[in-house]
Formats: structure tokens, C-alpha cells, sequence
């Protein structure tokens, strides 16, 4: 069996196709209901994930030379005048802060080898409040399983699998807020499609009986930015008064003379 070197290429056989039909209904489902004006999907360029999306402006962005749409099998998946392909680099993105209304990162950060940086990005060029969705591979799976003991060459089998706990750290110490999520493709890395299409009751299995054991998870978070909050001083008045002259308190019952105008003896 022949080893296919980048992802895009693994995504054309019969085990990439499974895990490919799965996550494309994911991300139409999840784009759809997103509202904005500027969307952008950061890898992954040859495949329209942000097709039900209904932005004006849908970018393609991946590390690699930007071709013409007609050349990149997307023209049925993205209207041309309304998408843009563009070749640039994931850790530098080029947009100013907070112009972005929604990022998708399909299967980028475990291709990538700045994970950190690529979050770092996306979180200065998403408004606050847009909207960040995440793919990735799940090791603690039976894909996981296939990875670490089985050869490691090609994809996507050379990738960094994240756990999905520690990807929400991340998240979490970038101010992201993770608001849904869900895990897909249960059935083993098989390579024979028959095989494949047999082991296809395991779907609604385990969504039911073994959820976190799916091949891949999906994430989307929300970028939250805090209101500032005025806070005053705790000012020590034991100090305090030892550097202000001391005031000298009102005699009450003077007080309430000259409130009733009674004059002194």
C-alpha cells in the first residue's frame, strides 16, 4: 500500500473519504448558523469547508502557492466571487486585530510546527465574540492507537496528535470559551472500503457507548474579551491618618445648639 505524503492526497482514499464525508457535514452544520462578514479556513484549501457558510467573504488560506479556483476541485463547493484563495503564512497571519468574525482550523494544528503561534494568531485576528472551530485527530482512539503503534510515515499518521484536554488549556489561556463539541469516525482505520462500509453500525455505537473514543473531535469556541472594571484603592487608614493632620471630631451637643439657635450662657 501505497503512503500518501500530504494530507490532501490521504483525503482522496477510501479511509480519508470516510473521515472526510463526516467532517464536512460537521462543518456545515456549524458555519451555517454563524453570522458575520469575514471567514477564514486556514489549511486545507482544496476542500470548501466553509460552503454553507453565508459571510460575504470566504477566505482559503494555506502555506501553499494559491492557484486559480478552477484549479483546485473548490468551484462546486465555493462561489468564486465570493471566496478568495490566498497563499500566506499560519503562524504570521497578514489581517489586522479583530477583523474576523469566524476561523476554522481543520486538522492545521497537528500539521503545524508552531501550534502555539497559529492559536496566538487566530485569537488577535478574531473579533471578540467570533467564533473558532477546530478539527483533530484524537489519540486516545483506536486512530490514536494505529498512530503509536504502527509506522509513522505519511500522513496522517506524521501528524502531533492533541489531546483534547490539553487543546482546551490552550484555549482557555488564550481567553477562548469552548461552547460545543462532539467526536466522529469510531469505526477503525481500516483500509479496505467494504470493511469500512461494514463496520458502519459502529457510528451511532458510539456516539452512544464510547463517545470520547472517536478518531477525531470537533471544537468550537468563542472568543470572550472581558469589560474593564474600575478598581479602587485600599487605602490603609491606620497609615492614612498618621500622614493627614488629624481632624478634630464635632461636638454633638454643640451641634444641636446651634441648630436650635440657643445662645451660650
Amino acid at each position: 500500500m501505497s503512503t500518501s505524503s500530504t494530507l490532501s492526497e490521504w483525503l482522496a482514499t477510501s479511509q480519508g473519504n470516510y473521515l472526510l464525508t463526516r467532517e464536512q457535514a460537521f462543518f456545515d452544520q456549524s458555519v451555517a448558523d454563524i453570522f458575520g462578514y469575514n471567514a477564514l479556513q486556514m489549511g486545507l484549501p482544496q476542500h470548501g469547508f466553509l460552503h454553507a457558510s453565508r459571510m460575504p467573504l470566504r477566505i482559503l488560506a494555506s502555506h501553499e502557492p494559491a492557484l486559480p479556483l478552477s484549479e483546485q476541485g473548490v468551484e462546486q463547493a465555493v462561489e468564486p466571487r465570493q471566496c478568495a484563495r490566498v497563499s500566506l503564512d499560519l503562524d504570521a497571519l497578514p489581517f489586522e486585530c479583530d477583523s474576523l468574525d469566524l476561523v476554522l482550523l481543520p486538522h492545521t494544528l497537528e500539521f503545524s510546527p508552531h501550534p502555539h503561534q497559529i492559536l496566538r494568531e487566530v485569537e488577535r485576528v478574531l473579533r471578540p465574540e467570533g467564533s473558532l472551530i477546530i478539527s483533530a485527530f484524537n489519540p486516545r482512539s483506536l486512530w490514536g492507537v494505529r498512530r503509536a503503534l504502527g509506522p509513522r510515515t505519511g500522513a496522517p499518521w506524521n501528524g502531533t496528535f492533541i489531546t483534547l484536554p490539553r487543546l482546551k488549556d490552550w484555549l482557555a489561556l488564550l481567553g477562548f470559551e469552548v461552547v460545543a463539541g462532539r467526536f466522529s469516525c469510531y469505526v477503525p482505520p481500516l483500509t479496505n472500503p467494504k470493511w469500512l462500509q461494514h463496520m458502519h453500525f459502529m457510528e451511532a455505537a458510539g456516539d452512544r457507548w464510547w463517545a470520547v473514543c472517536g478518531g477525531v473531535y470537533f471544537l468550537q469556541a468563542i472568543k470572550r474579551v472581558s469589560g474593564m472594571t474600575l478598581i479602587k484603592p485600599a487605602w490603609n487608614e491606620g497609615l492614612m491618618g498618621k500622614l493627614l493632620p488629624s481632624v478634630p471630631k464635632l461636638n454633638r451637643e454643640v451641634s444641636q445648639r446651634s441648630d436650635n439657635k440657643t445662645e451660650c450662657p
